[in-house]
């Protein structure tokens, strides 16, 4: 139990260190905001508390316990504006020790790009003439790469956390390599589970630096565009709080898991259900029931927020995303589908999204989320 006092304080210190040095931040990031997983996305991302496969080391690091067997390893991909945009995530985890107290490392990374973009700078030469010969593409791509480490302190209480890399590039004119920390714990007893997730706790910071020939800046300034500087973006810490709770039947044919998750942001008033300056607090729930843990059924509610009345713009009314998921376990493999928003940071119309979870587990089946 000391364990726990230990890593309750140091949690509690890093985040409020963070919070107080993160209050200069401006947005960046949101790619890492989206999301992963179909199970998660069908389930409106209430995952802190349950989540118990490769995918925790993105959700909550502590839920890296909870991976059965030696290796797993799960994928997602999704897509948005015909293929234009394109969304993918890979994650490992490999646990060590024994059972007793179990370890467990993983590896996450996540690739948010669009492709084959054109280079018209130079399409219209000094004389005005249009030479497409000079049309050429680059690609604008935003990656972060996590490193967890989760370990079991006794039968109730997990912890994990690790660093993340982000990289992003535009092309070969802009580039940018940030770091920070993300630190997780999850609480299970009985039928009931709890989590918490810092994300971004000690502030992650992005440092971007330009490169412009002398030419593209002649051109820039003749356009009236505003020629980018080497600048610092810093990314403010989240907390969210989560609370499942799960029940299977007697005869271990069907089961339901319900959770809660509670997101606070620090970085200013949001449009979310509760906001004020700068906390802004979002709620969203989720729920899966399965069938003998062969097919699982998913649903949940995210992105409540208000927004104006399309017959009274004087009115404001509240909204809400509704999403659908759909998962089939069929031996080593789970195979998910969400029917959703992905996470409403784009502002695109409803998506459809895969993943594939393989357990290379004596059992072959998902990990038991609750008895």
């Amino acid at each position: 139990m000391n364990l726990v006092y230990k890593f309750s304080f140091l949690f509690s210190f890093l985040l409020f260190y963070g919070i107080s040095v993160a209050q200069v931040s401006t947005f960046s990031n949101e790619f890492m905001s989206i999301g992963v997983s179909a199970r998660a996305h069908g389930m409106s991302n209430a995952q802190v508390a349950n989540v118990s496969d490769a995918t925790a080391g993105y959700w909550n690091p502590a839920g890296l316990t909870n991976v059965e067997g030696p290796f797993q390893v799960s994928l997602m991909h999704a897509e948005w504006f015909a293929g234009i945009a394109k969304y993918d995530f890979l994650s490992m985890a490999k646990t060590l020790g024994n059972r007793e107290k179990k370890a467990t490392i993983g590896l996450s990374v996540i690739r948010l790009g669009i492709d084959q973009i054109p280079y018209t700078f130079f399409l219209v030469s000094p004389d005005g003439t249009i030479n497409y010969d000079k049309v050429s593409e680059f690609s604008a791509a935003d990656y972060a790469f996590l490193i967890s480490y989760a370990r079991q302190l006794n039968d109730k209480w997990s912890i994990g956390g690790g660093p993340k890399i982000i990289r992003r590039v535009v092309g070969r004119f802009g580039k940018a390599w940030g770091f920070g920390l993300d630190v997780g714990a999850q609480y299970k007893s009985g039928n009931f589970r709890a989590g918490i997730m810092a994300r971004d706790l000690t502030t992650t910071f992005n440092a971007w630096s330009f490169n412009y020939t002398q030419d593209e800046k002649v051109i820039l300034e003749t356009t009236g565009n505003v020629i980018p500087v080497s600048s610092v973006e810093l990314v403010t810490p989240r907390l969210i709080l989560g609370g499942a709770w799960g029940k299977r039947t007697d005869n271990d044919k069907l089961g339901i898991l319900v959770e809660m998750d509670i997101d606070f942001t620090f970085d200013g008033q949001r449009n979310t259900l509760i906001s004020f300056d700068p906390v802004s607090i979002d709620p969203h729930i989720g729920f899966e029931a399965d069938f003998k843990q062969f097919i699982y059924l998913r649903g949940g509610i995210n992105n409540i927020q208000k927004a104006l009345d399309d017959l009274n713009e004087q009115k404001e009314v509240l909204t809400l995303q509704p999403n659908l998921g759909l998962g089939l376990q069929i031996a080593k493999f789970r195979i998910d589908y969400a029917l959703t928003n992905i996470g409403n940071v784009s502002q695109v119309l409803y998506s459809h999204v895969f993943s594939l979870t393989v357990n290379l587990n004596k059992g072959n089946r998902s990990p038991r989320y609750y008895e």
